[in-house]
Order: structure tokens, then sequence, then C-alpha cells
């Protein structure tokens, strides 16, 4: 059965679209596959179904989260596993560390290289990447001007998404009418 759904991407911000959960797994897998070819890499069991399971959740998901799902099908249950499978892609590019949450999400655009900055829903805690060049240049450009090598950035921008913002509204809206 084909998990499909109308929202705004929990991956990408730029696509609002019905949504086709499995296509959308089935394309990081085998992005994944082509990128290990291209650099020579291994996509061993355990980092497959790791990044099958942080696609499958569709929300950030922390590694003791990945830790019992994988335990409980039967993958080496000992942390040291799972925080390797998630330095693994992370170094390839195909999942994003969420750092306020201390959790992973799937990359929108593993196929190429970019930097990733997240929107993250106050309320449902949903997180949408989004992928601006022109940010990441005028960061580097900004910390060059005061002679700072910028060599890391985070950019997490916290809000309402769309639907709970429609939601507080359309609230707001039965409570004034009363």
């Amino acid at each position: 059965m084909t998990k499909q759904h109308s929202h705004q991407h929990g991956h990408d911000a730029d696509q609002v679209h019905d949504h086709n959960h499995n296509h959308c797994i089935d394309t990081a897998l085998a992005t994944a596959e082509t990128l290990c070819l291209e650099q020579g890499q291994r996509l061993t069991k355990v980092r497959r179904r790791a990044l099958e399971l942080i696609w499958e959740s569709h929300r950030p998901l922390g590694a003791y989260q990945l830790l019992a799902k994988l335990a409980e099908e039967g993958f080496n249950s000992a942390p040291p596993t799972v925080y390797r499978a998630l330095d693994f892609l992370l170094a390839a590019g195909l999942i994003h560390k969420v750092e306020s949450m201390n959790a992973y999400l799937g990359c929108a655009h593993a196929d190429r290289a970019h930097k990733g900055y997240f929107l993250i829903c106050d309320e449902c805690h949903n997180v949408m990447e989004f992928d601006y060049q022109d940010i990441h240049a005028a960061l580097i450009a900004k910390a060059a001007k005061q002679g700072f090598e910028l060599r890391a950035e985070t950019i997490e921008l916290t809000g309402l998404c769309a639907d709970c913002k429609a939601q507080a509204t359309d609230a707001h809206a039965v409570g004034t009418s009363a």
C-alpha cells in the first residue's frame, strides 16, 4: 500500500504537493546507492536500514530512537553501530543533523552539494529543509569581511508551519466568534 498524503513536504520547504511517501524513500535509497558507488563506499545493511528508517519517520529521528527500531529488527543494538551508520550517512550528505533537536533528517538534496537550513515548527515539530546558496555565500562574505574563517554553520529557524498557523487562525476565529 502506498503511503500518500497532501501536505508541505517534511524535508523540502520549496515543495508543496500531493506526496507519495514511498517514492521519496525509494528516491533516497537510489541516491544513496549511486553516491556510494561513485565514492567507492558500501551501503551496508545497517546503513541502508538506518537511512530507510530516517526517511520513513519523515520527522527528525534521534539516535536512540533509531537504535531501538534497529534492535527490534534484529540489528546490532550497540550505540557505536548506530553512531557509525549516522556518521557515514552524514559524511555522504544523505542526512542532516538538526542540532537543536539532536536528531537526524533525510536530506532532500543529497544528489548535490549544499548547505541545509531548517524551518522547525514549534507546534508539530515538523522540520523542513531549505537550500539557498545565496545565504551561504552571504555568510562567508560577512565572516571574511571581519577576518573570520567560517568552518561550520547551523541555521535553524523556529516558528509555525503553514498547517499549524492555519489551525491557530481557525481556533482564534472560532474563539472570537463565540
